[in-house]
């Protein structure tokens, strides 16, 4: 059976609930162009999103561990599908549209620069004197400017809603341009992904310090939702091996997507939310966990920031991403003439300091420090 675009939407509006994002009410596209023939324009972002130099570049952008690190950790990228993952699961039960939140999970982090929040902090300071840097902001900029793929515009020209879904990503690191309808929520799509990526963040950061040994089996279980996985999968910290982390990575991640499928779906019939336009008129977010769940998953969150972000090898590896990164902003800025040709462009139109800032943050970890040694190591080839 053939599925052209038109079936596909009716597909949507005779599943999907009222309140869900459809395909076929997009608000469009900046840039006039012909939709897809087998494709929704939702599934023509995604499409687009995953093509982008700056998708592939994630692979090697570090999430907590810098990606030369170990062959195991989790990466920008693996994060970025990790996130699109759960958001799915999220979407597909609530009946939402699977297809826009899983490209807004995709698109979300094309922003970010190398060596994770510690690049980000870094380039924020450096360009504090000229807007300061976001990686939401940079997230839009990548999709709406820097990633230039097709003759008759700049950027992918996504759709509304997916740029809308960018710009309101908001988590505890990520906060929403206030210029973009600040007004009003953004779609249950949009709000799904936001959680997304918290729920992974917590259960893969959590795996990926037990990998490590930057923490152990006897210090998670003082975190109580983890105790009481622990007791309900009959672990023992003392004989804790890989399948006993990998049941708990799963258990801990299947609790909370649970809990936030129920929790939301309470919150929308309470609400009486019938439309899309009655999600973003609703005075609060609806998606979320739930009063007994979420307030455990803060409490892992809070472990996590004082015994893994804050482990000492790691504020180790944020100081010395600080100074890689400042030090070639700094040479750059200073002779704009070591800079690749499309970057002097760049700079003519932007200024050479925002355009080294883009420059920076298009990097992945490994160019950065590659470009560290060649411009400050006598011995290293330019």
């Amino acid at each position: 059976m053939l599925m052209p675009r038109a079936r596909l939407e009716a597909a949507e509006r005779s599943t999907l609930a009222p309140y869900a994002a459809f395909a076929d009410a997009s608000r469009g596209r900046v840039h006039p162009e012909a939709e897809s023939a087998y494709r929704t324009a939702f599934q023509k972002d995604r499409d687009r999103v995953v093509h982008t130099s700056a998708f592939r570049r994630l692979e090697y952008k570090t999430q907590v561990f810098v990606n030369y690190a170990g062959d195991y950790y989790r990466t920008r990228l693996t994060h970025t599908l990790e996130v699109a993952q759960v958001a799915r699961s999220i979407a597909r039960a609530l009946g939402l549209n699977e297809d826009l939140s899983e490209t807004v999970s995709l698109a979300h982090d094309l922003g970010h620069p190398p060596f994770g929040h510690a690049g980000e902090r870094t380039l924020d300071r450096l360009a504090a004197d000229f807007g300061g840097f976001d990686h939401n902001r940079q997230s839009l900029r990548v999709v709406t400017e820097l990633e230039t793929r097709y003759p008759g515009f700049e950027g992918l020209n996504l759709s509304w809603e997916t740029l809308e879904g960018i710009m309101k990503h908001e988590t505890e690191y990520d906060v929403p341009d206030t210029a973009w309808e600040p007004e009003r929520r953004g779609s249950l799509e949009a709000q799904v992904v936001n959680v997304a990526d918290e729920l992974a963040y917590n259960a893969h950061d959590l795996d990926d310090g037990l990998r490590s040994g930057h923490l152990s089996p006897h210090q998670i279980v003082d975190v109580p939702v983890v105790a009481e996985l622990f007791e309900r999968l009959g672990l023992d910290p003392a004989r804790f091996d890989n399948q006993a982390r990998y049941a708990l990575n799963r258990e801990l991640l299947g609790l909370s997507i649970s809990d936030a499928i129920e929790h939301t779906h309470r919150r929308i019939e309470e609400a009486g939310v019938a439309s899309l336009e009655d999600v973003r008129d609703h005075p609060t977010t609806l998606v979320g966990n739930g009063p007994d769940v979420g307030p455990r998953l803060r409490e892992l969150k809070r472990f996590l920031y004082a015994n893994l972000y804050f482990h000492h090898r790691l504020i180790r590896m944020t100081r010395k991403a600080d100074h890689i990164l400042e030090r070639i902003y700094r040479a750059y800025v200073d002779v704009p003439d070591m800079l690749p040709p499309d970057v002097r462009r760049s700079g003519e139109r932007l200024g050479v300091e925002r355009a080294v800032i883009d420059y920076l943050a298009g990097m992945t970890d490994r160019y950065a420090t590659d470009e560290y040694r060649r411009l400050f190591d006598p011995t290293a080839l330019t």
